[in-house]
């Protein structure tokens, strides 16, 4: 059945990547535009719709997209959205399903150069690229984060994993960055959220693409920061791991 499904994907995977394609380049210059015509929150309209975008591609692929969240979030404090990483489609989840809290990602600095789209917004999107094998310039760049999203009422993206899942299993998680937030963002709220099905659609690898997988986001009870850093981080991961589905 799998050897059917891959290569019945071939012929969908070439057309979502033309449109996917399509979406970023697109969506470069609008950026800009957002931003020199309405600053800060025009940039974050354009990216906003940019994101819906490349999740309305994954439909060429048969994709289906739920989301589940119970929890009223309060919108006048900052929030540490902490989440399991299975591929790169994770992060247009979490920024169109919590884009009202404005989230801001940690991401690898080697993504701020050379994608269109994908790399302009980093740089300008007032998100933070961390070199993961320099703790010299990443751990000030993340506690200048923690703090922007304080002063801003932002939210801040962090995949603890550090790496994708490539089968969905969870990695353990690396405590550093966390613990950085935890310092430099005391009054925010954490809110652990789980990610399932994404690892499928490159099951494959990035070509040819899985077919017909539903995604899914579910959103748990937030978390303050309110006790150890090892007590939150055991309470975090257990929340976020118990809930994906293999």
């Amino acid at each position: 059945m799998e050897a059917i499904k891959r290569i019945i994907s071939y012929p969908f995977s070439i057309i979502f990547y033309l449109f996917f394609g399509l979406t970023l380049v697109v969506f470069q210059p609008l950026q800009w535009l957002g931003k020199k015509l309405g600053g800060r929150s025009g940039h974050r309209g354009v990216v906003n719709i940019m994101n819906l975008s490349l999740l309305r591609c994954l439909h060429f692929l048969g994709a289906t997209f739920s989301y589940k969240n119970i929890h009223k979030l309060p919108k006048d404090k900052p929030l540490i959205i902490v989440s399991n990483h299975q591929s790169m489609f994770d992060i247009p989840m979490i920024s169109w399903y919590l884009r009202k809290h404005k989230p801001k990602f940690i991401s690898k600095i080697e993504l701020g150069k050379g994608i269109p789209s994908i790399s302009f917004n980093l740089r300008h999107g007032e998100h933070v690229l961390i070199d993961r094998k320099n703790p010299k310039q990443s751990i000030p760049a993340l506690s200048k984060f923690g703090k922007f999203i304080v002063d801003n009422n932002f939210s801040a993206v962090i995949f603890p994993e550090g790496t994708r899942s490539r089968d969905g299993k969870p990695k353990e998680f690396a405590p550093t960055g966390l613990k950085i937030l935890f310092k430099n963002a005391p009054n925010a709220l954490i809110l652990p959220v789980t990610i399932n099905n994404s690892w499928k659609l490159v099951r494959f690898g990035n070509f040819p693409m899985g077919i017909g997988v539903h995604l899914t986001l579910e959103v748990h009870e937030p978390i303050p920061i309110d006790k150890e850093p090892e007590i939150l981080l055991k309470r975090i991961e257990e929340r976020i791991t118990l809930a994906i589905r293999m």
